[in-house]
Parts: structure tokens; sequence; C-alpha cells
């Protein structure tokens, strides 16, 4: 079975693409930038005619956190829209018989009921913080599950909650919060700083995967014979960053004190989704928070001595 999958070199698609190999059967097939141009549309339907592949995956979208969004929302909403509308039209185009789309969890309402279930999906008004991402990964599930209605083709999304470990973007101001928290903490760490300043009151609560978890979810998907047109994954349980900037200190080994900065922005204050329908298929997650930042520490060490340490844009 050939199976593309986009941005490989992503902390998904480097994760997918690991769980690949460990499996008989798959035959993968990937492209850096510079080599496939995914705003083309032309360019994206040359090279799935020439290659046929069997499966897509799509891992490849232009990420960040609350900074990121709140600074870029203009690429956000227009790159992520281009790379969905590209793949889903040129896949269906080219007999692509499968694709499996990676969305966010960030697609529900601000204020759906939590933990936040698939039909919460265009029932309110979305978190303004990151609404032009969401709106573009709405529109890439939209694509699957009208393709997939109108002409039969078994095109279908996954909803990841927030992620976390090897891979992960580190850059001061454009991360996750969680590669972003390391990152002080370490920084503080090596410089004897008393203490670690962290954005807003602290309270709000978010969902954290592994990684690995989600690769193996996302298999596992690629095996059901009629998976729903779109699934939550995630563990099922939350913890407010204030809990998490704890839980890195920990890890870190930091001694300081963490203060909040309450000038700056919480974004969504809860976003727990609901994995019952993914859990009813057979999977489950099987790394730990704890267990997870500690071994995402020992990498990020790694990577830093290295020098290959993911910190860009």
């Amino acid at each position: 079975m050939k199976i593309f999958v986009s941005g490989h070199r992503g902390m998904v698609g480097s994760a997918v693409v690991r769980a690949l190999k460990l499996e008989s059967g798959w035959d993968v097939v990937t492209r850096t930038r510079a080599e496939l141009d995914l705003y083309d549309q032309a360019a994206v339907d040359g090279f799935l005619a020439v290659e046929k592949p069997d499966v897509v995956l799509n891992a490849a979208a232009r990420v960040g956190g609350v900074y990121a969004n709140n600074t870029y929302p203009a690429e956000f909403i227009r790159e992520n829209l281009a790379i969905n509308l590209n793949l889903v039209h040129s896949s269906w185009n080219n007999g692509v018989k499968r694709f499996l789309n990676l969305g966010s969890s960030c697609i529900y309402p601000r204020g759906a009921p939590q933990p936040m279930k698939e039909e919460c999906l265009l029932t309110g008004t979305l978190e303004k913080t990151n609404e032009a991402y969401a709106v573009a990964k709405i529109c890439g599930l939209e694509l699957c599950r009208h393709y997939r209605n109108q002409y039969g083709v078994l095109f279908h999304s996954a909803m990841p909650t927030n992620l976390y470990g090897p891979g992960d973007n580190y850059h001061p101001e454009n991360s996750h919060v969680l590669p972003a928290l390391m990152r002080k903490f370490h920084e503080a760490k090596e410089a004897g700083a008393p203490q670690v300043t962290i954005w807003g009151t602290g309270k709000p609560r978010r969902e954290f995967l592994h990684v690995e978890d989600l690769a193996a979810a996302l298999l596992h998907l690629l095996k059901l014979e009629d998976p729903p047109d779109w699934v939550n994954v995630g563990c099922g349980k939350d913890v407010s960053i204030r809990e998490l900037a704890e839980l890195v200190m920990s890890a870190v080994g930091f001694e300081g004190k963490i203060v909040q900065d309450t000038s700056m922005p919480d974004g969504n204050p809860k976003k727990l989704m609901d994995v019952s329908r993914i859990l009813s298929t057979g999977w489950s997650p099987s790394i730990s928070l704890r267990d997870g930042i500690a071994r995402t520490y020992e990498e990020f060490l790694e990577q830093l001595a290295g020098g290959e340490l993911r910190d860009s844009r």
C-alpha cells in the first residue's frame, strides 16, 4: 500500500512516518517543501498523477501558539486553506482511495459544552485568538465530508488535541504552550534566573497528547473499514496551564518560582475533547503526561546539544 504523508518533517508527519516504518505493507512517499509546493494546485495534481498513492495522509499545516495565531491570521487562514483544498481535490481527481486529514480541537466553539463532542462543530462562536486557523481546519474537514458524501470516496478527518513530543517547534514566540514553557524553564535554569514568567492567569485548562500516541491513533483509523467522517483524538483528561507549568518545571529541574503575567491573553478557558468515539473503536493512548514531558525534555536536550532543535517561524 503506497501512502503519501504530507508535512513529513513536522512533528505529526515525522511521527507518522516513524510509525509506518515499524509496520509491514506500507510504501511511504514523502516530499520536502522545496520538492513539492502544496500551495500550487497544478504541482500537487501533477505529483499525485505520477506517484498514484493509494492513501494520502495530510499532516501539513501552518501552526503556532496564541502569539503566532494573533499576529499572522492572514497567513494562517490562507496557507492552511490552500493546502487542504489542493490536496483534497487533487486526491479525488487522481483516484486516491483514502484520504486522512488532520484537523485540530480549535475547530469547536469557544463556549462548547465540555468535554467537546464531535457534534459541537459549527454550533457557536469560535475562539477569536485562533479563529483564522480554526476556519481553515473546518474547511478541510468539510471538504473531506462533502467529497465523501458526493463521490463515495473514503475521505475522513481526525481532530487531535494539543500535541507535544519529538519534532516540536521551540521558537520563543511562535511555538505552542508546552514547548514554549520547556524552553523558558530550561533557559532560566541555565541562567540561574530566580523566576519564570508565564502568560495569563494560569487558569485555562488544556488536554495534551504525546505525538506518538496520535501516530498510533492515525494508523488505527486507516485500518477501519468505515471510519467516522471526523473523530476526536485525545486522552480525555486536562490540566490547568499553571499545573502544566509546574510539571515542566519539575522535569527541567528549575528551582525558582513561577510568575503570572495577567496582562497577556488566556485564550479559550477550557478545551477538553470527548474521545469516547475513538475509544469505542479499540484505540487508547499509552503515554502519561508526566512521563511524556520527561521524555520530551530528554529529547530537547539531545537536539539542543546536537544543534538540531527546531525553532523556526
